[in-house]
């Protein structure tokens, strides 16, 4: 094995000038196999998510869910709520729009009509910083750099929280303006659209952007006549604004008006609650989490856990959490620094020997087939089975994270040989002029430990 790495390393054009880390480990015994740089300080991408999922796991548990709750110091007389509504989040980021309907048809239900007073969003579960430390700023628009609060929402069960998706369709002649779908239909967002339909020989060119410190959407190109619709997933600006907007639309759908004004808030101690929503469990949402690589869910869980041990939803707290945990479960804490939860940070350092300690020790936990469940299995073309994987490593065994951000490409997982012997690996590559040319070193060095 070590001769057939190193030659191949040697001989790999694209890694001129680059670094690249190696760690490969016998998972039954934790026995390493091949370390080149297994010690050296790289950047993770999106590996980060298998020390957040770990972590999760052991602070909050497998059946842990997020709550958000609807909350009133008023008095119900007849059909007439006397008093605010408060709709509190409590950091879950799978809140569709069909269940801001079903909360709404509940409040029906309890017989509400009429609300004397205001429509308050709370979200000071967490704190009040929506971006990580180290967020490019040129990400913060997209679904993949979203703003992280206590009240959010997703437009589908990819559960990008805090985002809405944009379509736009070609129109039926040459020059029309293109039909532009929102989903979910909301009036929290504006487009402005200088698109137009060109001939259906042409490549379809459309930028889709949303103005930085606003919800204004841009949408500027060409798309050709007949060409599919083209869709992107863009993050709002401030989603507990988003959550309301959803919120008070679901009230005047089911037939609940109000006096009030609509604003955020805090929740006061003298509340009483009317109901409450609860997400699906930990065990369930790793899937999206992993598979997608979700990199809300992981700001959303760091936070989480610093809520539940430190009472402090942010940042620096979830990271105390996420540093002891690991420490005590067999990471050399000393040797790594860590800044957020997803990985998106380009300060994230973890050497790979670290990455396959952690995946070898973790095999004893009662949780540990769930969490190799919730990680991509290569081939797969259903996207909750193969993730970012099921396009790579078709015929093998092999089920892993992926990591992927500028210069920036990294697997870490499971393989089994062909000797049908179970290996561990982490292969950081950091410094590549071109990213997307990782996942093809990556894919040959999986196919050399499965031959060896």
């Amino acid at each position: 094995m070590k001769n057939k790495l190193n030659e191949y390393i040697k001989k790999e054009p694209k890694l001129a000038g680059a670094f690249i880390g190696m760690s490969v480990r016998n998972a039954e015994t934790g026995e390493m196999l091949y370390d080149y740089m297994g010690d050296t300080r790289l950047r993770p991408a999106s590996n980060m998510k298998l020390l957040t999922a770990t972590a999760a796991l052991l602070v909050l548990g497998k059946d842990y869910t997020f709550a958000t709750e609807i909350l009133t110091e008023g008095l119900l007389k007849g059909e007439r709520l006397q008093g605010n509504l408060y709709i509190k989040g409590k950091g879950d980021p799978t809140l569709l729009p069909c269940d801001f309907q079903e909360i709404a048809k509940q409040l029906y239900t309890l017989g509400i009509r009429e609300i004397s007073g205001d429509i308050i969003a709370d979200d000071t579960w967490y704190d009040a910083v929506r971006l990580s430390p180290d967020m490019i700023w040129s990400d913060e628009q997209f679904y993949y750099g979203s703003q992280v609060s206590a009240l959010t929402a997703s437009p589908d069960e990819d559960y990008d929280a805090g985002s809405i998706i944009i379509g736009v369709s070609p129109g039926a002649r040459i020059g029309d303006t293109p039909a532009i779908n929102i989903y979910p239909n909301t009036d929290y967002i504006k487009i402005v659209s200088t698109a137009i339909t060109g001939a259906h020989d042409l490549e379809a060119d459309i930028t889709i952007e949303r103005s930085h410190g606003g919800n204004t959407i841009l949408i500027k190109g060409m798309i050709p006549m007949k060409a599919d619709p083209i869709k992107e997933y863009i993050a709002v600006w401030e989603p507990t604004g988003y959550a309301l907007n959803l919120f008070k639309q679901a009230l005047r759908d089911n037939g609940i008006l109000w006096e009030g004004e609509a604003d955020s808030g805090k929740t006061p101690e003298s509340a009483e609650i009317l109901l409450t929503h609860h997400s699906i469990p930990l065990s369930e949402l790793l899937i999206p989490f992993m598979k997608l690589s979700n990199n809300g869910h992981g700001e959303i869980l760091l936070k989480e856990m610093g809520k539940v041990v430190y009472g402090e939803g942010s940042w620096e707290k979830g990271l105390e959490v996420l540093e002891a945990v690991l420490s005590e479960y067999g990471m050399n804490t000393d040797t790594i620094f860590i800044r957020d939860g997803s990985g998106i940070s380009h300060a994230n350092l973890i050497p790979p020997n670290e990455i396959s300690r952690l995946l070898y020790t973790i095999q004893q936990m009662v949780w540990f087939p769930m969490f190799l469940h919730a990680l991509p299995v290569a081939g797969y073309c259903e996207r909750m089975i193969g993730g970012t994987l099921s396009e790579r490593l078709e015929g093998t065994t092999v089920q892993a994270k992926t990591g992927t951000i500028y210069s920036v490409s990294t697997l870490s997982g499971y393989v089994t040989t062909r000797q049908n012997k179970v290996l561990i690996f982490s292969i950081m590559i950091n410094n590549l002029l071109d990213e997307e040319e990782g996942k093809g070193i990556e894919d040959n060095i999986v196919r050399l430990l499965i031959d060896d």
